[in-house]
């Protein structure tokens, strides 16, 4: 009996290797991830729960969700932010306080934002390594049992482990592939070696053919470079495998007024995310940058590099970008147009907005209101109305469907016509140019540009009168062109 279940073991465990292995590969291509990490302030390596900044330790699940919309909101608007990066540890999860820390993964996913939870070690004394691996696999089972069924939810198993060799870690991750099998490998991303900073080996190792990976570079992890050297440097580490990587750390002063823009700089911190920036772009990679609040304090109480500066009070928090030129080579980096015509940060996935004209402040809306096909769409009074809000579908290539939360229909320039004056309706969606509008930037106001006649939407005569019919005429710097969104 007992060679029968030795037996039978050993053929489960052959099965179980051969299932890992031979999994599908990932899904190319991670332009999907747009994101941000959320750190504690002073950083992440605790022997204690993790409180990221803006929270406190006393507050409840209802606060947590409030307080985490209130940023999501302010990080959507001005970058386009979808993801954020949390930390986990031993001690956060099934504590009280992660009963309330879950509100912040709660609220993210609701509103359709992607959650990249990581293990921070207990630590950073302990050295890049795992302290206690049966505390480990038991938070990590407590976290996938809960989230492991929600599609925007992914799990990186450890954030830099550099206190294994190459060949232990792969063994460590794994393991924890083959002791979590109920997470899905294409929402698992395991780090490269060393700071995460290397993924050839765990690229080129078959067990994490289906994983996506962990990517990590700074320009203090090496000396100075050229910019041209940097871009060379980032990608040789990538290895084979940067259409399944995520950028999950990267980041450069933000607080002092260095200009992102500059394409001759020889600050070193300027070429490095310059080159950053234009290798995930390359790849069509995405990232979270690092970090969006939170970080290492050093002398001046808060992380340089963070990207935003915090205000408010309770539940009324708010983010203020530190450094434009810095935010707009991020966004450069997550595929953005920027330096010629540059488009608006684009909108959230799932959100409903108010859509209102500068020189007036009244709101897009459906006339009367009406579901019918050829409904005019004029500016009026903003009234909290469905027929008063929109949300955006990607279209590709920067443009936008703008569709009616209250008839489901889209924002059309009627019989798709190129003359100035043409109307603007509401019809069924469909796959015209004229249904198709890009974000043009101007200031923090946009123009609503439509594709097939290059043409803005326009309030004619710069009325202020509600019920006036929006219709489409040549850009221009007009007020009456130009148009801001607010989450609903």
């Amino acid at each position: 009996m007992r060679r029968m279940l030795i037996a039978l073991v050993t053929a489960l465990t052959a099965l179980a290797s051969v299932v890992v292995v031979a999994s599908s590969p990932a899904t190319a291509a991670t332009r999907q991830f747009r994101g941000m990490n959320w750190a504690v302030l002073g950083d992440n390596f605790s022997t204690g729960p993790l409180v990221v900044q803006g929270l406190s330790q006393s507050d409840s699940n209802a606060t947590v969700r409030a307080k985490a919309n209130a940023l999501y909101d302010d990080m959507a608007s001005t970058m386009g932010v979808n993801t954020i990066r949390l930390p986990i540890n031993t001690h956060t999860v099934g504590t009280t306080w992660w009963n309330a820390y879950r509100g912040a993964i709660d609220a993210a996913t609701e509103r359709g934002f992607k959650v990249i939870l990581t293990y921070w070690e207990d630590g950073a004394a302990s050295g890049g390594r795992i302290t206690n691996l049966a505390a480990w696999n038991a938070m990590w089972a407590n976290v996938i049992s809960t989230y492991g069924s929600n599609a925007n939810v992914y799990f990186e198993p450890m954030n830099e482990p550099h206190g294994y060799s190459s060949a232990d870690w792969r063994n460590v991750a794994a393991n924890w592939l083959s002791y979590h099998r109920s997470a899905v490998p294409g929402r698992v991303l395991i780090g490269g070696t060393g700071f995460s900073q290397d993924l050839r080996d765990v690229c080129n190792d078959s067990r994490f053919n289906s994983t996506l990976f962990s990517f990590h570079h700074y320009a203090f992890f090496y000396g100075e470079m050229t910019y041209d050297a940097f871009r060379s440097h980032i990608q040789t580490r990538l290895g084979n495998c940067a259409s399944r990587a995520v950028a999950t750390e990267f980041g450069a002063p933000m607080n002092d007024g260095r200009n992102y823009a500059d394409a001759n700089s020889t600050d070193n911190f300027v070429r490095h995310i310059r080159a950053m920036a234009q290798v995930m772009r390359d790849n069509q990679m995405g990232g979270t940058y690092w970090p969006a609040l939170g970080g290492k304090t050093g002398s001046i109480g808060y992380d340089w590099y963070s990207m935003f500066a915090l205000s408010g009070s309770g539940t009324d928090l708010n983010l203020t970008v530190r450094n434009i030129s810095g935010a707009d080579r991020i966004r450069y980096g997550w595929g953005d147009t920027i330096d010629s015509n540059p488009t608006t940060p684009p909108p959230a996935t799932g959100t409903f907005y108010q859509l209102n004209v500068r020189h007036s402040g009244k709101a897009m809306e459906v006339q009367s209101p009406n579901t019918d096909n050829g409904a005019r769409v004029v500016q009026y009074t903003y009234g909290g109305n469905a027929w008063q809000q929109w949300q955006f579908q990607d279209a590709g290539s920067g443009y936008w469907r703008i569709i009616s939360r209250h008839s489901g229909k889209c924002l059309d320039v009627v019989s798709a016509s190129t003359a100035d004056g043409a109307e603007l309706i509401q019809y069924t969606c469909g796959t015209g140019a004229n249904q198709q509008f890009q974000m043009v930037a101007n200031g923090s106001y946009f123009q609503l540009r439509a594709r097939h006649s290059s043409k803005c939407v326009d309030v004619p005569a710069a009325s202020t009168a509600d019920g006036v019919v929006l219709k489409q005429y040549p850009c221009n710097t007009g007020t009456n062109q130009q148009w801001s969104r607010t989450a609903v």
